[in-house]
This record gives structure tokens, C-alpha cells and sequence, in this order.
């Protein structure tokens, strides 16, 4: 057999040229910067021609490494799934998903019978805790998440949606002897608020041209579901998701003043980028994609 240079050097280059980043590559293999950097240029010696245009502080990736990662890659790919399917005995691959309980029961599960019917091998373990994203890769493999800045850099992130904001209330509001007639009157209403989304109602007064506006009272909910029961129970106005409302299903519940406010808030699946190495992690990301969910 030919010999072959050593599986780490290969294993840098993969990184590298996937995550375009020293410093990230070198984060995810849990290597400083020049030990990855020698291992880089440990394949390169073998090999006997550089695999990227070395430009200042980065590497980019030239013809010949592009044609080496798109060869290799796929059998790297292949050899990580067969160490799992040892360690699995071959029969399942699992999955350690954060996911917020609303995302969840509205918009998660009733696709997942789709989903295992695709790739019965696959089970989920699902887990509605907060600070998801500093638990990714200890104990959690990925995470759906409701963000309003930017993800952090260092992470996989694929945006699922950007939505707008609406005020949710029971029917009466809209059709009864105490209808509103006029956003002003919110003054005299509670307005229910989730913590994940407390910015929510301000950028909604913004759009409304009432930037001063206060309520009687601003309740906070860490449960869009319990929010949604609340507002139709007549406890307050819930500020919310156009989804949240669309996907709720519920007679008794309209949509106040139907003002167009784009949220601040965005759903995102994040994971740390050596995660996707992971075959069921990878399974899943591509199915939530091409399913539009």
C-alpha cells in the first residue's frame, strides 16, 4: 500500500479549507494556531506543492487543495460515519437538540414524522433548555434559537425565517363593545411580553409612530404557548411572531391593528462547525433547509 500522510495533517487541511479560518480550524480541533498551521504545511511537504495562497494573516484555498478536498473530504466524511456506526452497533444515529417549546410544538414536530420516515435510523434527543449556544458541544450537538444580534462568528448558523411582529389578542378586542378602535388605546391595556423577545413591543411602537406609548402593564412570560392561553383568556395583548399567531390555530385569538413591523428577532439552527462532521447533525440541518419549516 502507498503510504499515506498522517491523519491529523489531513484532518487540519479538511478544517481549513471547510471553515476558511486558521484560528477557527484550529478552535473546533482544539489545536493553537501554529501547531494546525504545521500540520497544514506538514500535508503540503508530502504532497509537494502548497494547497493554499497564503495572503498576509489568511490562507485561501487554491485549485490544487480544492482538488484535494473535494476527493479526500468525502472519504473522511465516510470513515467519521463508520467510527459512529461502531459506536452505535450500526443501528441508530442520535441527535442533542436545544429547541424553544413553541418552535417545538408548532412548527418542529408536525414534521418529524416526515423526517424519520426519511431517515428512521435517526432519534432525537430533545431539550428545551436556555443558554443553548454556550452548551453547544457540551451536551447539546445543536440548537434552534430566537436571536436578535448577530450569531456569534466561530458558529455554523443558518437563518430560518425573519418575521414580523404582531399584537395578539382575544376576539372581543377586535369585534366586541370594548373593541379598540385605535392603537393609542393600548394605553389602557396589559401587554404580555416574552423575555426571549423583549425588544419586540418597541420596535412595533416604532413602526406605529408611537415610540412613547406605555401600557397599563408589561407582564413577562417565558412560555410563547402560555402567552398565547393568556391573551385569549383576555389577560393582556401577547406581543408575538406572525407564525406564532398563524400556527396557534386558535378561534379565539385575532391579530390587533395590522401594522407591518419586521422583527428583530430571527430563528436560527446553530451548531459549532466540527459538529457537521456529525452524520446526524448534518441529516438533520439539510432536512430542516429543504423543508422550509
Amino acid at each position: 500500500m502507498r503510504r499515506l500522510p498522517p491523519l491529523t495533517a489531513l484532518e487540519a487541511f479538511v478544517q481549513v479549507a471547510r471553515l476558511g479560518s486558521v484560528k477557527a480550524a484550529a478552535e473546533e480541533l482544539a489545536l493553537s494556531t501554529p501547531a494546525l498551521s504545521r500540520r497544514v504545511q506538514a500535508l503540503e511537504r508530502f504532497i509537494g506543492r502548497p494547497l493554499f495562497d497564503r495572503k498576509h494573516q489568511a490562507l485561501e484555498i487554491n485549485t490544487e487543495g480544492q482538488r484535494l478536498l473535494d476527493d479526500i473530504a468525502p472519504a473522511l466524511d465516510s470513515l467519521a460515519q463508520a467510527l459512529e456506526n461502531i459506536q452505535s452497533g450500526g443501528n441508530q444515529l442520535r441527535l442533542r437538540l436545544a429547541v424553544m417549546p413553541l418552535f417545538a410544538t408548532q412548527r418542529l414536530f408536525p414534521h418529524l414524522g416526515n423526517l424519520r420516515k426519511q431517515h428512521p435510523q435517526l432519534h432525537i434527543d430533545i431539550e428545551t433548555t436556555p443558554h443553548a449556544v454556550a452548551r453547544l458541544g457540551e451536551g447539546l450537538d445543536a440548537a434552534i434559537v430566537l436571536m436578535a444580534k448577530d450569531i456569534d462568528p466561530a458558529l455554523y448558523a443558518h437563518e430560518l425565517d425573519h418575521e414580523q411582529v404582531y399584537l395578539i389578542g382575544r376576539r372581543e378586542l377586535l369585534e366586541g363593545q370594548h373593541a379598540l378602535t385605535s392603537p393609542e388605546e393600548l394605553a389602557q391595556q396589559t401587554v404580555l411580553l416574552h423575555r426571549d423577545m423583549a425588544q419586540s413591543f418597541d420596535a412595533w411602537k416604532e413602526a406605529a409612530g408611537l415610540p412613547d406609548l406605555q401600557p397599563l402593564a408589561i407582564d413577562n412570560y417565558d412560555s410563547g404557548q402560555l402567552m398565547l392561553e393568556a391573551a385569549a383568556q383576555g389577560l393582556g395583548v401577547a406581543v408575538m411572531h406572525a407564525s406564532h399567531y398563524e400556527q396557534s390555530h386558535d378561534p379565539r385569538l385575532v391579530r390587533l391593528f395590522p401594522i407591518h413591523v419586521d422583527s428583530p428577532y430571527r430563528y436560527f439552527f446553530v451548531c459549532r462547525p466540527r459538529a457537521l462532521q456529525n452524520r446526524a447533525v448534518r441529516i438533520f440541518r439539510d432536512w430542516l433547509v429543504s423543508a422550509d419549516i
